[in-house]
């Protein structure tokens, strides 16, 4: 751990000014302007054919302080704050809870706390969704609406076993009641009038996407041991299976199931081999059976819950599409377990418009081996945990990501997973989660795991990764690796051990990922070939602009080396490495440091440039537990950085005089007056840690006129001329 002193550095966005660090040039206002994102050749595109990459943020309201609904007096600010970082799209996430009263610590959502039921908005917060909606279609940012996430039912719903459906969220894939309540409020929600925008939100085209369940699988609960039929010897109150109405109910489809799709003979063999009498039910196997279940059992229950998550997608497909007229892009559910086989879950989930995964990096309620780098792990990175679901012909998405708080080295996670994103050239990433803060109400520090809005690291790199994903600075690998698997294939995937995760492909290299594209071709096909051994890094892109080296001693560093863009992120200190312009002498053991030109111009001839300097950050006050993985104490505001200090060379910059460099804070104010980088045999040199933040403005002087309109104020001229 570095020496260096932690400073403070306060992010607040209600008093942020104009910069030229503002990126919403990059996005095309209105949103949906000539009509609705669709699909073309595999990706999302606008109604000309434009490929459209989402840079987008989860909404939520978790913390105090926080709102997923803004105030109609502030949703401005807060639709401004999201273009300035690039963000082109938001997710609307937990709009299916009810409206927050003062004891409960959920988002305010839709739903009318006051009836003995969950079926009617509350009038200010569908107002508030309305306002913000337009406010943010305005801006160019379009809106990604969840219909499923966190609903829970009330006594006048009238569902059975109402009480266990916010456990076992599975039951909405069978529960006839739950089914219809949900296509109730996809209803009400989707034919809704918005008055701001003149639209229905079914024919809304700033409604880029709509996104049917969250996290939720049949076969993923078979497959995590949640439909046992047993107790546990631990935890005796809580039922594995699903609660009597729905295991009936389960049990009794698949006894349909089998006799439609199941020969007489082959359902006397499947007797047979459970151990049933003729005439009898054919019990769900446990998943302490899955190892020794004779194949044609295994695979007939497997293709059951296959089939039952198929047939509730396209149900629900064509009802919002066919009935009520949507007109955006359609996304049944995540791939988001990366410990089970993904192969059954995405057969269903990629028959709808876009194939979409979530993944976190250590996530919190990892207690024992977390907080440590990434960039140390590359074959267990997020990279490689997603790069399991792509399918090709389909767009993919990623609605949900984060290295969760506390990591010392989350500095790394917004620019590698930028690079590697616009590497795969995969659709859009959403990060979990923005968190709009009520004037007067909240606390300026980082007060949850997973909010990002108030964090002086991961809000300010939004921008840099951007102008690498969004703005497409990394190019896409030249050579695409396909998989391709059987039907027997992805059922047996189920029986693989853990150790096969991420992928569940035995004979398929982990890195490969890291070094080219990655999509699965068929899921219906030729078995996947043997693709040879692992090969041993650095893993290198094949464009030649990504490079990923670990070495133990030095732990390990990714750098990005394009033309308008350029990193070195994680062990910058160890490694020593470059790029084509970029190096760095810097006393942190762990940064990331990203250098973009914020025109188009290339590096060299840019005439501004935003210059990303990012480590760890604490709370003041924080205390770590004995193992250094968590916070026991959370602490207070002032949020703390350890500033990036120490020295950057430029080099073969085109005719520059001179180069301003302009420290901002939180609210892209200047701190002091310009410094001005020092002229070396090599390059140009910038002192960094002097004052204390995480982003630069860099102005090249290639003249004296230039010099003198700066010096004569001129600045901001510059800037945004």
């Amino acid at each position: 751990m570095s020496d260096i002193p932690l400073a403070p550095f306060v992010i607040d966005h209600h008093q942020r000014e104009p910069s030229a660090a503002n990126l919403s040039f990059l996005l095309d206002a209105p949103a949906g302007r000539d009509g609705f994102i669709r699909v073309q050749d595999g990706h999302l595109v606008t109604p000309d054919g434009e490929r459209l990459r989402i840079w987008g943020v989860n909404l939520t309201g978790w913390t105090s302080g926080s709102t997923l609904l803004p105030p109609k007096d502030e949703a401005p600010v807060w639709a401004d704050t999201l273009a300035r970082f690039g963000i082109n799209c938001v997710r609307f996430h937990f709009l299916d809870l009810p409206r927050r009263n003062e004891a409960d610590t959920r988002p305010s959502g839709l739903i009318d706390p006051g009836p003995d039921h969950t079926q009617s908005f509350d009038p200010e917060q569908l107002d508030r969704l309305d306002f913000f909606v337009a406010e943010l279609k305005q801006r160019g940012i379009y809106t990604n609406l969840n219909l499923n996430v966190g609903r829970t039912y009330k006594a006048g719903d009238h569902v059975p076993d109402g009480e266990a459906v916010r456990i076992w969220k599975g039951m909405t894939f069978i529960g006839e009641r739950l089914i219809e309540l949900q296509k109730d409020y996809a209803r009400d929600l989707l034919t809704h009038h918005n008055p701001y925008t003149g639209n229905e939100y079914a024919h809304e085209p700033a409604v880029a996407i709509v996104e049917i369940v969250n996290e939720n699988s049949l076969q993923e609960f078979w497959m995590r041991n949640w439909l046992r039929g047993e107790r546990t010897t631990d935890s005796p109150d809580i039922q594995l299976d699903f609660p009597p109405f729905y295991a009936r109910q389960l049990d009794a489809m698949y006894q349909g199931w089998l006799a439609e799709n199941r020969s007489e003979a082959q359902l006397a063999e499947l007797r047979d081999l459970a151990g049933v009498a003729a005439g009898e039910v054919i019990p769900r196997l446990r998943v302490e059976q899955f190892a020794e279940a004779p194949t044609s059992l295994f695979h007939a229950e497997g293709e059951f819950y296959g089939a039952v998550e198929r047939t509730f997608f396209l149900d629900m497909k064509r009802y919002l599409t066919d009935e009520l007229g949507v007109e955006s892009v359609i996304v049944g559910c995540a791939d988001h377990t990366y410990w089970i086989p993904n192969q059954p879950i995405i057969a269903g989930t990629s028959e709808l418009d876009v194939v979409d995964g979530h993944v976190y990096w250590q996530h919190p309620a990892i207690w024992g081996a977390r907080n440590t780098p990434m960039v140390d792990d590359p074959l267990d990175s997020t990279i490689v945990k997603l790069s399991r679901s792509p399918v090709a012909g389909k767009p993919f998405t990623v609605s949900e990501v984060n290295h969760p708080n506390p990591n010392s080295s989350a500095a790394e996670m917004i620019p590698v997973l930028a690079a590697y994103a616009a590497f795969q050239d995969w659709d859009g990433i959403f990060f979990y989660t923005f968190e709009p803060k009520l004037q007067g109400q909240y606390q300026p520090h980082v007060a949850d795991n997973f909010d990002i809005t108030l964090d002086p690291v991961k809000m300010i790199q939004m921008a840099a990764g951007a102008l690498i994903f969004s703005r497409a600075d990394v190019q896409p690998a030249r050579e695409t690796v396909s998989r391709s698997y059987s039907a027997e294939q992805v059922l047996e995937s189920m029986r693989l051990p853990e150790s096969a995760r991420p992928y569940f492909t035995p004979g398929f290299p982990v890195s490969t990922a890291l070094r080219h594209g990655l999509r699965i071709s068929s899921l219906d096909g030729e078995p996947t070939a043997d693709h040879g051994p692992e090969q041993p890094g650095p893993y290198l892109a094949d464009t030649g602009e990504l490079g990923w080296y670990v070495e133990d001693e030095r732990g390990g560093l990714v750098t990005i080396d394009t033309d308008r863009t350029q990193a070195l992120v994680g062990h910058v200190k160890a490694h020593g490495r470059s790029t084509r312009h970029l190096s760095a002498d810097v006393v942190n053991e762990f940064c990331a440091i990203t250098l973009s030109a914020l025109d188009d111009q290339p590096i060299p001839r840019s005439e501004r440039l935003l210059l990303t300097v990012c480590s760890r950050i604490e709370n003041t006050g924080a205390q770590w537990n004995a193992r250094r993985t968590l916070w026991e104490t959370w602490g207070e505001g002032p949020t703390l950085i350890e500033p990036v200090t120490g020295w950057l060379v430029l080099t073969d910059l085109q005719g520059p005089i001179d180069i301003q460099v302009t420290p901002l804070d939180g609210s892209d104010r200047p701190i002091g007056e310009p410094l001005h980088a020092r002229r070396l045999e090599i390059g140009w040199e910038i002192p960094l840690g002097d004052p204390a933040t995480t982003q630069y403005l860099l102005h090249p002087v290639r003249s004296a006129e230039q010099a003198q309109r700066l010096a004569q104020g001129g600045q901001q001229w510059e800037f945004f001329g």
